[in-house]
Parts: structure tokens; sequence; C-alpha cells
């Protein structure tokens, strides 16, 4: 099928300003830049000020929109599936004879390590334990510590991780990478709309959502640089004895935004192929190493078994009404929707740039599926083994979580070569930590040059050091609820875009059918 670009006369860029060495979008770049310098200097003028109003904005959202955020991932997950039965499934990224550019593996590497990579490492065997132990709440409100606690723990684990989150990502990542390389248009958020807006994405309603998904993209990433640096810094004092203060946290921050700004001046496959290929291996022989390290026939029974929890667990853990457990449905389930609505522009987009060639059933089994089945191998294997140390009264873990960015190396404590493997976790969640942040800015430069894919080498440095500012700045604001500030910046980004993601299913499902009607007209004229 040729491609059927749209018509209109707007070109890649045509708002743009060059500007002291930069091609930013006018008025995008510039209220990005204003509001998101403006956080940083409120929180660095009153950091207890800014902390009181992002935990009050996150009491708010959770009270009010909680259902929002439940339904709306349920729609999303069940609209993935409609579109991989249906016969628009056939259609093309890029064209029928569109091929893709990069390998299978590369491919899953770059979409997976710019997708989960930080929080695996973090909650990999922090999550199943803190509902086992009632760290904060248990899964529907079970018992903490029994059996049923225990399957809890990782089915739930699992629902978070699994399938909704990456149809979020899934159909982000297939309008955009549809509408730019099928239809021509710059790859920009706006251009998943042009279904629905016409071109009127080119004004106002182009600018505004565009300006949501750099601020859910911001605050998303800094979520995660946060809780990175935490365990990190947790990491580094297990290991040498320094202190895991906010300081170091800080210093970690900016010395891995220093790497990434390195990398995303290389670009795409200079840079973050190499690094996600890199930490694809990497993660591999980790987990293959506490998969033999630890308690290896309960980690392979609890592959089975706990896959089928998961299953089992699906429809209970997706209900959002007179529900009991309502601490741990707002701290953990809601939140997560928000994080990964917040991520999703750049996970997306990110997935969106490698994915030409690729069809559109083949897209979505492979975002959805695959990171799945690494999914379910990483938790059962963590989180076997921390719960089997907690029930077993080995090491730190019976006692439950005093610090949550710690309990991977109370875990690996009790596990031989301690300090090999301590050290090769921090060195994996600093890599993941890099591939994260250059590949948000790669993402965000993107959007603020109006949908060009090189953006000048400055302005990639400018949008990198401001992730790492936002990341750092949400950690200082935080002080000592350090964690729940950031979770409130990335609960508070993703409620507006929730309902960009929502009306972007509707665009695309009417692209997708135009395009569909038009392949059975040729396919009927070329048999003819």
């Amino acid at each position: 099928m040729p491609k059927r670009f749209y018509k209109t006369d707007y070109r890649t860029g045509q708002d743009n300003i060059s500007l002291l060495g930069l091609d930013v979008h006018n008025p995008v770049f510039f209220i990005a830049a204003v509001a998101v310098i403006g956080f940083i200097s409120a929180t660095l003028l009153v950091p207890e000020q800014a902390s009181a109003m992002l935990l009050s904005t996150r009491d708010w959202v959770l009270a009010t929109f909680d259902w929002l955020f439940v339904s709306s991932v349920n729609l999303v997950f069940l609209f993935c599936l409609v579109v991989i039965a249906s016969p628009m499934g056939r259609l093309r990224i890029g064209g029928r004879e569109a091929r893709p550019e990069f390998s299978t593996m590369s491919w899953f590497a770059m979409l997976f390590s710019a997708g989960i990579g930080i929080g695996l490492m973090f909650w990999g065997a922090a999550e199943p334990l803190a509902y086992y132990t009632n760290w904060f709440g248990t899964p529907l409100g079970v018992e903490a510590r029994t059996q049923e606690a225990r399957d809890l723990a990782l089915s739930a684990t699992m629902f978070h991780w699994g399938v909704n989150a990456w149809s979020i990502y899934a159909v982000i990542g297939l309008a955009l990478a549809y509408f730019t390389f099928s239809k021509g248009l710059p790859l920009t958020v706006r251009s998943a709309f042009y279904p629905l807006l016409g071109d009127r994405i080119w004004g106002w309603p182009g600018h505004v959502i565009d300006l949501l998904a750099v601020v859910a993209t911001l605050f998303g990433l800094a979520t995660s640089l946060g809780l990175g640096a935490q365990q990190v810094a947790s990491g580094l004092d297990f290991l040498l004895g320094i202190e895991a203060g906010l300081t170091m946290q800080i210093i970690i921050i900016g010395f891995i935004t220093s790497i990434a700004i390195v990398s995303v001046v290389r670009g795409l496959d200079g840079g973050i192929k190499v690094l996600s290929n890199v930490n694809m291996v990497m993660a591999a022989i980790f987990l293959f190493f506490v998969f033999i390290a630890g308690p290896t026939a309960l980690i392979a029974s609890g592959l089975l078994d706990n896959t089928l929890n998961y299953i089992r667990d699906f429809l209970p853990l997706s209900n959002w009404l007179g529900r009991e457990d309502t601490e741990w449905f707002h701290g953990w389930t809601v939140f997560y929707w928000a994080w990964w609505i917040s991520w999703s522009p750049f996970v997306g987009m990110f997935i969106a740039r490698i994915s030409k060639g690729r069809t559109v059933r083949e897209f979505l089994l492979a975002v959805i599926f695959v990171p799945l089945i690494v999914t379910v191998l990483w938790f059962s294997t963590f989180g076997e083994t921390a719960l089997y140390q907690a029930e077993n009264g080995i090491g730190a873990l019976p006692e439950g979580i005093s610090d949550v960015s710690l309990v991977l190396f109370q875990m690996l404590e009790n596990l031989p070569w301690t300090q090999i493997a301590s050290g090769m976790a921090v060195i994996l969640i600093l890599v993941f930590f890099v591939t994260s942040s250059d590949s948000g800015s790669l993402v965000i430069d993107s959007i603020t040059a109006g949908g060009k894919l090189h953006a000048p080498v400055p302005q990639r440095v400018f949008w990198a050091s401001m992730e790492g500012l936002v990341a750092a700045m949400l950690l200082y604001g935080g002080g000592a609820q350090a964690l729940q500030a950031l979770q409130a910046g990335a609960i508070s980004a993703g409620l507006p875009f929730t309902i960009i993601l929502l009306v972007c299913c509707i665009s695309l499902w009417k692209g997708l059918t135009e395009d569909h009607r038009a392949l059975k007209q040729l396919e009927k004229d070329e048999a003819s």
C-alpha cells in the first residue's frame, strides 16, 4: 500500500525560531522552559511550601480521580486487544513496502531499557516484600504474612508492571509511529490527533497537547531518576559506607546527568542503542545470577504459579468500586497508572522512533506481551528470593522494610559474591539511569523542536540538564518525604495526560480504519 500522506500545507519546523544555537518551536519550547525553570526556582526558594503544594495536589487527585485513572487504563488495554484482533493489525507502519531499521533484538532492548529498567531494579525485591509485610497496606486488604498475602504480593506486583503499563505505551507509540511514518506528519504528540482536529493541531490545541506531553515526560522521568538516585546512594552506603543522604543523591543525579548528556549528544545509534544493548546483557546476567544463587527450585515453580495468580487476580485488582484497601489502592495502583501515563509520551515517542516497518499487530503484540515475559521472570526471581529470606529468618528482611531503596542490597547480602553482585547492581542502575535520561531528552527535543528528529546539540544538553534538575528539586523539596514528593509529581502530571490518552485512542482508530478501507480497495483493484 503506497503512503497516503494527509493533505496539509504545514512543514515540519515551520514555526521554529533559531536562537543561540537552538532550533525551537514557538511557543512550545518557551512555555515549557519557563514552566520548568519556574518550578525549579520555586522549589529552591520555598522548598517546604513547594512540597506541601505537591502533596496536597496528589491527595486531591487521588481522592477525586482514582476512578478515571483505573477505568482509563482498563479501556486502553481493551482497545489494544481489539486492534490486535482486527484486520487493521496487518497495516504496516511506514507503508506496505517499509521494513524495520533495527534488528528485533536491538528493538526489544531499546524499548525495554527505555521503559521500566530503573523501576525493575528498585522494586524487583522491594515491592513483593512490601505487600507481604504490610509496609504500606496489602492488596485487597488481605492479612499480612499469610499464604494469601504471599500469592497476592507477586500477582499484584506483576499487575502493576504487566500488560496495563505497556498498553499505555503501545497506544501512544503506535499513534505517533503511524501518523509520522505512514502519514508524513512531524514526530510530535499533536500529530496523533490529526484525524480529529485536522489542521487545528498546528494551532493552540496542538500547542496544549505538546506542552502537556513535555510536562508529563519531565515529571515522569524525574520520578524514575529520583528513585534511581536513592537506590544508588543506598548501594554505595552498603558497599563503601558512604552516607546515603540527600546530598549524595543529588550528586549522583548530577553525575549521571553528565554521562547522559554525553550519550544524548552521540545520538540514537552511537549512544542509546549501544547502552540499551549493554543494559540487556548485564540485566540478563544479573537475573541469571540471582536465579541460580537464590532458591532456584522455588523460583522455577513460582514462574507458573505467579503467572496463573496474575491472571486470576487481574479483574479484582482492576476494579475500583467498593474496595476496602483504599490506602494501598491509592498509594500503589493509582500511583503506578499515573506514573505510566506520565511516561507514555516519552516511551511512546521513543518506541515510535525505532519502530518503522513493523506491522500494527507485530508492534502491539511485542510492546505489550514481550515485556510481560521479562516482568514475570524478573519479579518471580527477585520477589521469590526476598520472600524466601523474609519467611525463613534470613538476614534483615524478616524484620520488614526500614528503607525501601536498600531492600535489593539487603537481599543480595545473603547470596554468594555479595560485593560483586551489589557492585553490578549499582552499575546496572546507573546504566538504566543514563538510558532513561538520554532517551527522554531526545523525545523532549523532538517535541520542542516542532517534530524535527535531529535537534541541535545545545538543545539536547538543555533538556537533559532540566531532567536532572527537576529530579533533584523533587528530592530536595520533598526532604524526609522525598518518595512521596516523587509520587506526587508523577500523579499530578499524569492527570491531564489521561484525557489526551483516551482521545488518542479515538483518533488512532479513525486513522487506522480509513487506511484499512483504502488497503482493501487497493487490493481489490490489483486483483481485478
